[in-house]
């Protein structure tokens, strides 16, 4: 996931020093507090876990940090921030509360193992400009799940808003008889604080800049981090196309496309491209011409990194800042393509309310193009289809590098998990060794802990096969 604008560096060794003794402060104390829940029983961390949610999204308190987050970060819009802290916070809430995470955890009776959750300790969390409203308390409570504790580093654009979301987790933690510091933030960040959390940690769950990413994982401490988002979009001749085009924009415009996960690429195949793209341009898609598209690329993109000043904006500010035209409710914008990588930048990560449109014979080339467009950026995170054909869904499946792959759902409200599908609900998404990360997981509270597993000898011995049975017909082959 991009991030709006970069840290600043320290200026000398002493202030470097400085705040590697503030973070060695922090991590001491959030320690203390690990250590005073580490043999909590499922129901303490349960209760928790629920008190830190309601805290930020309770009616009233989930109004005001939706606001709040705008005010701060001029990113996305109001009703995309309160649908995160109000609603995706509830649902990850959901998603883990039955899940047993203290104890034994799993038993495998045919293996005779017994798994046995442990906690890491001291979670350093980083937390990006663009979500910062529901991320600290998504990453917050799956440490807690696991009685760790946490310390939130968040964008400088969104200090503010990590603070206020932190402290009345904080306050809440202590309603329950919790001490406050299982949960922290930095609340003047830098990057040298930030590398220093990395270092001091257990360890790292790093949602942010391509940059800081990278970090994460070289800072010797086991991290987990995040791959580009740059989601491409398969419509195919059997799909809904009014449920399409809806679903399309729906993700597309879902707080400005402030998320890595919004639609950046859409794949018309040849049977259904004029009738889709009509009902795209109904949904409020404007499709520039290339006047329009060389303005707009003009200003989104600067010295080869997206101006932070158009992320995640309205497309009458947009359009007004590049200097073209555009007509009353337009809510997206249509960039027609054909090719991919650094000569045609529309094909790559874009945050801001504007798609790439390619049109591709069949699902074949479709699958080709969905490969060439994330061989430049976005491999490994995810890309959907809107297709009633199993086989093309399949094997739309089968052929990408990618982790995750959404049929007919709104790709940015879906990926991370939602009410309507199976998926973690979670903000971190792994991209595996395709997008650089050692995990493909919707990153959650088992991605944040120690396991013991217990073996016990098997009732009846295995006994190896006999070397027919073993190599088959592969000696033969051999001799």
């Amino acid at each position: 996931m991009a991030q709006a604008n970069t840290l600043e560096r320290p200026q000398d060794d002493s202030v470097a020093a400085s705040e590697a003794a503030e973070v060695a402060a922090l991590v001491a104390r959030s320690r203390a507090a690990q250590a005073q829940i580490e043999n909590y029983s499922q129901e303490q961390v349960d209760a928790l876990i629920r008190a830190m949610v309601w805290a930020v999204a309770k009616p009233g308190v989930a109004e005001m940090i939706a606001q709040h987050t705008v005010d701060e970060t001029q990113l996305g819009n109001y009703d995309g921030k309160y649908l995160k802290i109000f609603r995706k916070t509830r649902a990850t809430l959901m998603d883990i509360i039955d899940d047993k995470s203290v104890g034994v955890i799993e038993e495998d009776k045919a293996r005779n193992i017994v798994k046995i959750a442990k906690p890491v300790g001291v979670i350093g969390a980083l937390s990006p400009s663009t979500n910062p409203e529901a991320t600290p308390v998504i990453k917050a409570i799956s440490a807690v799940k696991g009685r760790n504790s946490i310390i939130v580093a968040p964008h400088p654009r969104a200090k503010l808003t990590n603070k206020l979301i932190c402290d009345l987790m904080r306050e809440a933690i202590v309603k329950m008889g919790a001490p406050a510091d299982l949960v922290l933030s930095i609340d003047t960040p830098s990057v040298n604080k930030t590398n220093e959390l990395m270092i001091q940690c257990d360890r790292v769950l790093a949602t942010g800049g391509g940059a800081m990413v990278t970090a994460a994982y070289s800072s010797g401490t086991p991290a987990l981090g995040v791959g580009v988002g740059n989601a491409v979009i398969t419509v195919d001749e059997t799909a809904d196309l009014d449920d399409a085009a809806e679903k399309i924009r729906m993700s597309k415009t879902l707080d400005l496309a402030a998320s890595c996960s919004s639609d950046n690429s859409v794949i018309l195949v040849d049977a259904i491209y004029d009738a889709m793209l009509a009902k795209l341009i109904e949904k409020g898609g404007f499709v520039l011409d290339d006047a329009a598209k060389a303005k707009f690329q003009s200003v989104l993109w600067t010295d080869g990194h997206i101006n932070a000043k158009v992320v995640a904006q309205p497309p009458q500010f947009i359009a007004d800042f590049a200097g073209f035209d555009i007509p009353e409710g337009t809510q997206f914008f249509i960039i027609p393509e054909t090719g991919h990588g650094p000569d045609h930048p529309f094909s790559g990560e874009k945050m801001t309310v504007a798609m790439a449109l390619y049109r591709a014979k069949d699902i074949d080339e479709a699958i080709k193009l969905t490969n060439d467009i994330q061989s430049y950026q976005g491999q490994g995170h995810s890309c959907g289809i809107y297709s009633q054909s199993d086989a093309n869904i399949m094997k739309l499946a089968n052929a990408t590098r990618t982790s995750r792959v959404m049929v007919n759902q709104p790709q940015s409200a879906s990926n991370s998990g939602n009410l309507w599908n199976g998926m973690r609900q979670t903000f971190s998404l792994g991209c595996g060794s395709w997008g650089g990360n050692g995990t493909n997981n919707n990153i959650t509270w088992r991605d944040l802990i120690n396991e013991t597993w217990v073996s016990k000898p098997l009732a009846t011995p295995k006994t190896l096969p006999s070397d027919e049975i073993l190599f088959g017909d592969v000696m033969a082959r051999l001799a």
